[in-house]
């Protein structure tokens, strides 16, 4: 599926992408296999980027979202079982837009310990419940170089999206149909990130903040109208 294809691409590109051009592809085929579709792709896919930017990584800096991560992924879980889905993705798609718009107007935030927890209690209640979680760490971290954006989001990705994918299979939200689409569209997963060993090159000629930026809102926008519209 090309949709699968360009955000692996997007994904090993900017460290996410992979649920903002799949999700509401997949979601218009059925619903019912956003998010855990999306995150069993994501999980290798964050994987393999981590893997191929290692040098680049620092993982003292990621510790603390990654605690909060923890958090935010057992607070999505309860969410997406109790709570309006078309509620949680209004309040986490006006959330981005806000911050967005915050980083536009030339404000931004400096990756401290509390701010790394926030970004990542964030975004595992947002992966957990939208399939998409990338963007608040994407945008914490936006003036950083291309490879140290993508080692940070794909080491942190990885281990948040293996966390919520078993919080979801614990809930009965990832079961054998579900292992076996995702199985089914895992070479387009594979396809899209060795295109991005190319596409990287040119994004990191000073490309990657204002991609980010253009994504980060297109994901608030998408799921604004995948789920609240």
């Amino acid at each position: 599926m090309s949709a699968v294809l360009l955000g692996a691409c997007l994904q090993g590109s900017l460290g996410f992408g992979l649920g903002l051009i799949a999700a509401p592809v997949l979601a218009l085929l059925d619903p019912s296999l956003v998010p855990s579709v999306i995150l069993g792709m994501g999980v290798p896919l964050t994987y393999l980027v981590a893997w191929r930017e290692r040098q680049a990584l620092d993982l003292r800096r990621i510790g603390w979202a990654v605690v909060g991560r923890v958090l935010g992924t057992v607070a999505g879980s309860v969410a997406v079982v109790y709570l309006s889905q078309r509620w949680l993705a209004g309040a986490f798609a006006f959330a981005l837009l806000f911050a967005v718009a915050i980083s536009v107007v030339g404000r931004s935030v400096t990756p401290t310990k509390p701010a790394l927890f926030i970004a990542g209690t964030t975004s595992g209640a947002m992966g957990t419940a939208t399939s998409v979680g990338g963007p608040p760490m994407a945008l914490l971290l936006q003036h950083e170089e291309g490879p140290q954006l993508r080692a940070s989001l794909a080491s942190f990705m990885a281990f948040g999206s293996t966390l919520s994918l078993v919080a979801l299979a614990v809930v009965g939200e990832f079961d054998r149909h579900k292992v076996e689409v995702t199985l089914g569209l895992a070479p387009f997963v594979v396809v899209g990130f060795v295109l991005s060993k190319w596409t990287n090159r040119i994004l990191d000629r000073g490309f990657t903040r204002p991609l980010v930026l253009i994504f980060a809102a297109a994901t608030a926008i998408s799921i604004l109208v995948r789920d609240v519209v």
